[in-house]
């Protein structure tokens, strides 16, 4: 029978510490509609975004649920995503979790972009091509159900007709966050 010898265990020691010392040093990926994000009249855009994803029935305002969708589509390949990417980057956590960041960040915006349904309603259609800026007011509104009501008829295409990209704001507000295990944010560079 012959004999075999292993020799530099040492250093495979020291090399695992190392990378679980890497790898101990965690934190957390943050993905969405970031607190303090406002739109320029103040409105917070998490809330604008909740309510467009669940909908606001009393408001009138149907769920469009791009957050599910965002999940539901994209969530099953992260575990593996993050895998890769730390094995690519030495097993540098904060750095794997900002390039993941970056690539949910643009999964997101694609489920905003694709949600097409169900459709504005005439009211916020002929608002959008009345109001192109959105500066509309509550009598601006009720002007607008009784002209869709009386059979007025709105023409709106291209972004106008879209649900959740008119201004872009929102959409452009998609954004995330590295935060350590201390509670200290990671600059994304």
């Amino acid at each position: 029978m012959a004999t075999i010898s292993l020799s530099g265990g040492e250093k495979l020691e020291r090399r695992l510490a190392a990378l679980s010392s890497r790898i101990a040093k965690g934190g957390t990926l943050r993905v969405g509609f970031l607190e303090g994000s406002t739109y320029p009249d103040g409105t917070s855009v998490p809330m604008v975004a909740a309510t467009q994803n669940f909908g606001a029935p009393g408001a009138g305002i149907p769920p469009r649920p791009f957050f599910n969708k965002f999940i539901a589509d994209n969530s099953d390949e992260w575990g593996a995503q993050l895998a890769r990417l730390l094995q690519g980057s030495n097993f540098d956590v904060e750095k794997s979790l900002n390039i993941m960041g970056m690539g949910m960040v643009g999964q997101l915006q694609t489920a905003i972009i694709e949600t097409n349904e169900p459709p504005l309603s005439p009211v916020t259609l002929l608002l959008r091509s009345r109001f192109p800026t959105g500066d509309y007011e509550a009598a601006d509104v009720w002007q607008a159900f009784a002209d869709v009501a009386a059979g007025e008829t709105p023409v709106n295409s291209s972004t106008g007709a879209k649900p959740l990209v008119w201004s872009g704001h929102m959409l452009q507000s998609v954004d995330y966050e590295v935060v350590t295990d201390e509670g200290t944010k990671v600059d994304e560079s």
